[in-house]
């Protein structure tokens, strides 16, 4: 049984999230993984892209985006990352790799993951946060709903497979989500 798979307690001050950075590259490559495994109509890259990876082009990534990682008693149980565009606008970042090990899940890890993306996001000063959801992944739209993210209206494919229709969400970083006080 791999780290990410590992059961999860139920409470929830167990949790603890940290940036993925050269000390602990190999435990987001792990989730990375498993993530793309338990779920390959989800995300961009595929298992077998990510799979042939070397050492260099993990560590390289790594870089390339801020990236977290869900630990529940030094347990990877899931992860996201946000990065910035250089065609969109100065005041967003999107939000990408949002996955939850199935053990987790239900117990607030991914929340926990999209309010540490929108933390960092007013931190910068950043005004939206964007993301792509797959229309057939539920669980995902509801979570995203649930942190205020609504619909923009915009829709894409995925690379791999243009069957899976990807609607945009934007949450604008001042907002709390509706029915919050």
């Amino acid at each position: 049984m791999s780290e990410a798979q590992r059961q999860v307690g139920a409470d929830p001050g167990e949790l603890e999230v940290v940036r993925v950075d050269a000390s602990n590259w190999r435990t987001y490559r792990d989730v990375r993984l498993a993530m793309l495994q338990g779920a390959p109509r989800a995300f961009w890259t595929t298992y077998e892209q990510a799979a042939s990876r070397t050492d260099e082009e993990w560590e390289q990534l790594v870089g390339q985006t801020t990236t977290w990682l869900a630990l529940v008693e030094g347990s990877a149980v899931g992860s996201v990352g946000s990065f910035r565009l250089a065609d969109r606008p100065e005041d967003e970042c999107v939000l990408v790799g949002m996955w939850v090990d199935p053990s987790a899940r239900g117990r607030g890890v991914g929340e926990r993951l999209v309010q540490t993306v929108l933390d960092a996001a007013a931190q910068q000063g950043l005004r939206r946060v964007v993301l792509e959801v797959a229309h057939e992944n539920a669980p995902a739209l509801a979570l995203y709903e649930r942190m205020g993210f609504r619909a923009t209206g915009h829709t894409g494919v995925m690379p791999h497979d243009p069957s899976i229709t990807e609607l945009e969400m934007e949450r604008f970083v001042g907002e709390l989500p509706a029915g919050s006080w």
